[in-house]
C-alpha cells in the first residue's frame, strides 16, 4: 500500500500531545513544528487518524513542498506536482485556504487563483482534455507559505475535527473539543479519578473526559471528505476503522465526572450535548456557583475554563471569582487544579503560584494553562 506524508495541524503549544497520540496509533512521526505534526501513513492511516485522534484539527495529505517568490514560480511549481495521482477526472477541487507568513507572495485570493489554474493545466496534459466537469468527489486544497516555502496538501477531513457532532448548543466563550481533550491528556487524570468542571458551560471538559473514559473514538459518529475518495482509499478501510472504534467502546464504565455552572440554561445545554455524545449517563450536571464548590472525596481533578474578562462587564467580577477558586483549593487540598484562562492576574487573585504555567493559543487569543497538581493517592496494597 502506498505510503503518504500526512500533516495534522493542532493548537500551538500542544504538539507534543498530538505527537504521542499519533505514535500510539502506530505511525512514525517525521516532523514536529509549531502548530502541526507530520507523519507517515497509508490509506488506512488516513481513516484511523480522522476517527481516533482527539487533538488534531484535521488530517492533510501532503502533495508537495517548494519555494516560490513570484507567481510564475508558484504556477510552475504547482504544475510540476503529480496531481493526476490524487485527483480523478471528475474530481471537484478548489483552494479552500491559503495562508502566508513572512513571504513575498501574500495575497490569499491571488495564490488561490494561480494554484487552481496550475492544477488544471497539469490535469489537461495528463487526462488529454480541455474541460473538467468537477461533478465528482470533493478534494479541497490548502496551501501555506512560510518564509517563501510553500506546502500544499489536500484536506481529508472536511469539517474541522473539533466538531465531533455533539455540540449543537454552545456557551459564550466555549473551549474547543480538541483543546479540551489535549489539556486533559496533558495531566495524569484517569477514569477512576473524580473530575469536576465548575464553569462547565456547554459541557466540553466533562464530555471529552467521559468519551476518554469510555474509549469512545471522537470521530466515530461523523463523516469525512475522504470517504468519497475511492481512487485513493478503499471503502473497507473506513469500515474497519469504524468497526475497531465500536469494538473499543465501553460506555458501561463507572466514572465520577461532574459539571457545574451558575447558569441553569447552560446546565440544560450541557446535558443535551452530553446526550447527543452518548455519555449523558456518565456525567452529573448541576446549577451551582463556584463559591459552593466542595466534594467529600479526596484526590480529585478540577478542570476549568473560567471567564477571561474579554467583555468589560466581566472584568470587575473577576478578582472575586478567582479568589473563590483559591478558597476552593484550600478546601480541596488533596485535589489537582487545572485552569486555562487569558486573565493575566489569575495567580495573584487565586493566591497561589502554579507549579507549571503553559502558554497556549486558543485561536488567536493567548491563554495560560495553570497547573496545580495535588498529592498522589496512596497505593493500595493488593491482598495475597
Amino acid at each position: 500500500m502506498e505510503v503518504f506524508e500526512l500533516i495534522a495541524p493542532c493548537h500551538f503549544g500542544l504538539e507534543a500531545v498530538l505527537k504521542r497520540e499519533i505514535q500510539d496509533l502506530g505511525y512514525e512521526v517525521s516532523l514536529v513544528e509549531d502548530g502541526k505534526v507530520t507523519f507517515q501513513g497509508d490509506a488506512q492511516a488516513i481513516c484511523e487518524a480522522n476517527i481516533f485522534l482527539r487533538t488534531a484539527e484535521r488530517v492533510l495529505l501532503k502533495v508537495g513542498k517548494f519555494r516560490a517568490e513570484t507567481f510564475d514560480e508558484l504556477f510552475e511549481a504547482v504544475k510540476a506536482l503529480p496531481w493526476e495521482q490524487y485527483l480523478p477526472e471528475n474530481g471537484k477541487f478548489w483552494v479552500t485556504k491559503a495562508t502566508s507568513v513572512k513571504s513575498r507572495l501574500f495575497s490569499p485570493s491571488d495564490i488561490q487563483s494561480i494554484v487552481k489554474k496550475a492544477v488544471v493545466e497539469r490535469l489537461k496534459e495528463r487526462y488529454h482534455r480541455e474541460w473538467f466537469p468537477e461533478d465528482g468527489p470533493e478534494y479541497p486544497l490548502r496551501i501555506t507559505f512560510l518564509k517563501d516555502e510553500a506546502v500544499i496538501a489536500i484536506d481529508t477531513s472536511g469539517v474541522s475535527l473539533h466538531k465531533r457532532g455533539y455540540r449543537r448548543l454552545s456557551s459564550k466563550a466555549p473551549i474547543t473539543e480538541t483543546l479540551a481533550a489535549a489539556l486533559i491528556l496533558l495531566t495524569p487524570w484517569k477514569q477512576d479519578r473524580i473530575l469536576v468542571d465548575p464553569f462547565c458551560g456547554c459541557g466540553t471538559f466533562p464530555i471529552e473526559a467521559a468519551m476518554m473514559a469510555a474509549h469512545m473514538a471522537p470521530g466515530m459518529n461523523r463523516s469525512f471528505t475522504a470517504e468519497a475518495w475511492t481512487n485513493l482509499i478503499a471503502k473497507k478501510y473506513w469500515y474497519e476503522a469504524v468497526t475497531e472504534a465500536n469494538d473499543l467502546l465501553d460506555d458501561t464504565v463507572k466514572t465520577d465526572i461532574q459539571g457545574y455552572d451558575i447558569d441553569p440554561a447552560m446546565v440544560k445545554a450541557a446535558r443535551e450535548n452530553a446526550r447527543d455524545a452518548g455519555v449523558d449517563h456518565m456525567i452529573h450536571f448541576q446549577a451551582r456557583p463556584v463559591k459552593d464548590l466542595n466534594h467529600p472525596k479526596k484526590y480529585g481533578f478540577l478542570f476549568a475554563n473560567p471567564p477571561y474578562g474579554e467583555r468589560l462587564e466581566e472584568k470587575t467580577a473577576l478578582p472575586a471569582l478567582y479568589r473563590e477558586l483559591g478558597e476552593a483549593m484550600e478546601r480541596l487540598d488533596s485535589w489537582s487544579f487545572y485552569l486555562i484562562t487569558g486573565y493575566e492576574e489569575a495567580e495573584r487573585h487565586i493566591g497561589r503560584k502554579a507549579a507549571k504555567n503553559r502558554k497556549i493559543y486558543n485561536g488567536m487569543l493567548k491563554t495560560y494553562f495553570y497547573q496545580y497538581p495535588g498529592p498522589k493517592p496512596p497505593v493500595r496494597r493488593q491482598s495475597l
